[in-house]
C-alpha cells in the first residue's frame, strides 16, 4: 500500500517560509545586488532570501521523501508555531513604525516566551544582547541604515 501524504502544520510553515524567501529575493534584487567589491541594498537580502527558499525546498522534498510515522505535531506545538508565525509578522509590520533595533529587541523577547525560557531575566538578556549586536553590526560597523520609526 503506498504511504499517504503528509500535509500538516509543519509542512504549512515550510511552504510560508519558501514564499517568504522568494518575495525577500524578488523584492531585493529590485534594490540592486551591486559586486562583491561595492554590494548594493539589495545584496545581502537577497542572498538571504534565496537561502531561505533553498532550504524550504530541501526541507519539502525531504519531508514528501520520508515515510510518514504516524507522528503529528500536538496542541502545543502547533501553538508554538502560530504563535512565532504571529510574532514575526508582527516584526515585519511593525519595524516601519517602531524601528528595526526596537522591534527585534520585541520580537526576540517573544520568541524566547515562546520557547518557555525561564524567567525574565533570561529573556530579557537575549533580547538586549540580540538588539545591541544588530545595531553594532549594521548601523556602527557596516554603516547600513536601519529602519528607525517613529522614534528616529
Amino acid at each position: 500500500m503506498g504511504k499517504a501524504p503528509r500535509f500538516g502544520l509543519e509542512t504549512c510553515f515550510v511552504f510560508v517560509l519558501l514564499v517568504a524567501g522568494a518575495v525577500i529575493g524578488a523584492v531585493s534584487w529590485g534594490y540592486g545586488l551591486g559586486s562583491l567589491q561595492q554590494p548594493g541594498p539589495g545584496f545581502y537580502p537577497f542572498f538571504v532570501g534565496a537561502a531561505i527558499a533553498v532550504l524550504s525546498v530541501l526541507l519539502l522534498v525531504s519531508e514528501s521523501a520520508a515515510t510518514s510515522s504516524g507522528a503529528t505535531l500536538g496542541k502545543e506545538e502547533g501553538i508554538k508555531i502560530v504563535l512565532m508565525s504571529l510574532t514575526f509578522g508582527f516584526w515585519i509590520v511593525a519595524m516601519p513604525l517602531l524601528g528595526y533595533v526596537l522591534v527585534t529587541l520585541l520580537a526576540t523577547f517573544a520568541f524566547c516566551k515562546i520557547m518557555q525560557l525561564e524567567g525574565w531575566w533570561k529573556p530579557s538578556a537575549v533580547s538586549a544582547a540580540t538588539a545591541l549586536f544588530i545595531y553594532l553590526l549594521f548601523d556602527y560597523w557596516l554603516y547600513i541604515d536601519l529602519p528607525r520609526g517613529l522614534l528616529g
